[in-house]
């Protein structure tokens, strides 16, 4: 009786949920509340303004298909004149929007450059003050240090003098 696995039984209860009632297929998937009024003169508004547009397209459409129907025999008559025509044409219009192009690209170009020369001038006063200023400190600078060494040697002159007439008066009387 040992030798026999064990076995353990498990008991599932199943929970109650609260029961819900199936109120019907269509009205489960609409919202509750109606559309505002906005909403509906919005869509009473635009439905007739967008079937006409829708209309005046397909006459468009078809007026198109109808137009190419009977021009597509003359384009085929008048191929070797029409072709070189259209090639000239569109030749033309590239080369007229690569100039309007280039002008265009050329003019804010010389915009740019105007502005930025304004820019510049308008600093190039306040440079050259400042450079005047720089220049007149400088000079005062050089002024007061010429000064202060022009005394240091008239300082030191005046030391080596009295120091030199001493020395040249005790030479001349040794030599006499």
């Amino acid at each position: 009786m040992a030798d026999r696995p064990q076995t353990h039984q498990l008991q599932v209860h199943p929970q109650q949920q609260p029961q819900r009632r199936y109120e019907g297929g269509v009205k489960s998937l609409l919202p509750q509340k109606g559309p505002s009024a906005g909403k509906v003169i919005a869509v009473m508004t635009l439905l007739p303004v967008g079937g006409s547009l829708l209309g005046l397209a397909g006459i468009t459409l078809v007026g198109t298909l109808i137009g190419l129907a009977v021009a597509t025999p003359v384009f085929i008559l008048f191929s070797p004149v029409l072709v070189p025509a259209a090639l000239t044409i569109g030749l033309a219009l590239a080369g007229f929007l690569t100039s309007g192009a280039l002008g265009t690209t050329a003019l804010a170009s010389l915009s740019w450059l105007v502005n930025y020369l304004r820019q510049a001038t308008g600093t190039v006063p306040e440079q050259l003050d400042q450079a005047k200023r720089r220049m007149q400190d400088l000079a005062v600078f050089t002024g007061q240090k010429t000064k202060e060494v022009g005394e240091k040697i008239q300082q030191k002159a005046q030391e080596v003098g009295k120091e030199g007439g001493g020395r040249e008066a005790g030479r001349e009387s040794a030599r006499t």
